[in-house]
C-alpha cells in the first residue's frame, strides 16, 4: 500500500491507497512545533484504530507547502515506517508538461492537483483548491505532444483567511461563523459580514472561471477540492464536479510514475 501526505498550511491530509483504491483517509492539524515522534505516534494510532498494519506500507509520497515541517515528517517516515518518502520537487516525473516560466516556483500540491485533474477529467480542466489560499489551475492537452500540460492559473486568499484578516484588521467588527446567509441584503452586522464574504467570494470564483474560459477560447470542466469546496459549490453555478481527494490522487499517480527510483 502507498501512503500519501499532503502538507498544507492548516491541515495535513493523508490517505492510504491499495492500487487505485483509497483504503483510509485522515486529516491532522499542521503544527511546526510537533516533533517527528508526536506525528509518528498519532499516525500509528490512526493505523491501529483502522486495523491497518503499518508494515503493509511499501511506499510514501508527500507534497508540502510548509518547508519548515518537511524534515520532521521525513524523519517520522523513516523512524516509524522504515521508509524514506518520495518528495514532490524538481526532477520528479509527473507525466504532464509544466508551462510555468519557473517550474520551481510551482507549489507541489498544485502539481499533484494538475496530474490528477488531467488523469481523471482530461483537458481542458480548471481545478480550484479551496484551502488557506484559493488556487486555480488549468490543464489541457499539449497539441504538439498529445500529453497533458499545466498552463498556469491564479491565487488569492482563502475565504477563512480573508475573514480572519477582516476581523483582525478592524476595531469593531466581530468574529463570525462562515455560513450562507438567507439574504444578500443583511440586516445585522453578522449577516452583513456573512453575505459579503460568502456571496462576494462566490462572485469572485464565478468571474475568474469565466475569464479563464474566455482566455482558453473554449469550455472547460471545473473541478473543486479543498475544505471549503462544498460550501462554495452549493451556490456557484460554474463548478461541475467536487473531488475532495484530488491532491492525494495526484500524489498516488506521481508515485506510480516514479516508483522505480523510490
Amino acid at each position: 500500500m502507498i501512503l500519501t501526505l499532503d502538507i498544507g498550511n492548516t491541515n495535513i491530509k493523508t490517505a492510504l491507497f491499495s492500487g487505485t483504491d483509497m483504503v483510509n483517509y485522515w486529516r491532522l492539524s499542521t503544527s511546526i512545533t510537533n516533533t517527528s515522534d508526536e506525528y509518528g505516534i498519532t499516525i500509528m494510532n490512526l493505523f491501529r484504530h483502522a486495523g491497518v498494519d503499518p508494515k503493509a506500507v511499501e511506499g510514501i509520497i508527500l507534497s508540502s507547502v510548509v518547508p519548515t515541517i518537511n524534515f520532521t515528517i521525513e524523519h517520522m517516515c523513516q523512524n516509524y515506517f522504515g521508509i524514506t518518502p518520495m518528495v514532490i520537487g524538481p526532477g520528479i516525473r509527473t507525466g504532464i508538461n509544466i508551462r510555468y516560466e519557473n517550474p520551481r516556483e510551482l507549489g507541489s500540491d498544485r502539481i499533484a492537483n494538475a496530474v490528477a485533474a488531467y488523469e481523471e477529467y482530461g483537458g481542458p480542466t480548471i481545478f480550484i483548491d479551496f484551502g488557506t489560499a484559493t488556487t486555480f489551475g488549468v490543464v489541457d492537452e499539449d497539441p504538439k505532444t498529445g500529453a497533458g500540460a499545466f498552463l498556469g492559473g491564479a491565487i488569492f486568499p482563502g475565504i477563512k483567511l480573508a475573514s480572519e484578516a477582516l476581523v483582525s484588521g478592524t476595531a469593531k467588527l466581530p468574529r463570525f461563523a462562515l455560513a450562507k446567509p438567507e439574504h444578500v441584503i443583511g440586516r445585522t452586522t453578522l449577516t452583513n459580514l456573512q453575505s459579503g464574504m460568502y456571496y462576494g467570494y462566490v462572485g469572485m470564483v464565478t468571474n475568474l472561471v469565466q475569464r479563464i474560459k474566455q482566455e482558453l477560447g473554449k469550455d472547460a470542466t471545473v473541478v473543486a477540492t479543498g475544505g471549503m469546496a462544498v460550501m462554495i459549490a452549493e451556490e456557484s453555478k460554474v463548478i461541475d464536479k467536487l473531488d475532495g481527494l484530488l491532491t492525494l490522487k495526484g500524489l498516488r499517480l506521481i508515485y506510480e510514475r516514479n516508483k522505480s527510483g523510490a
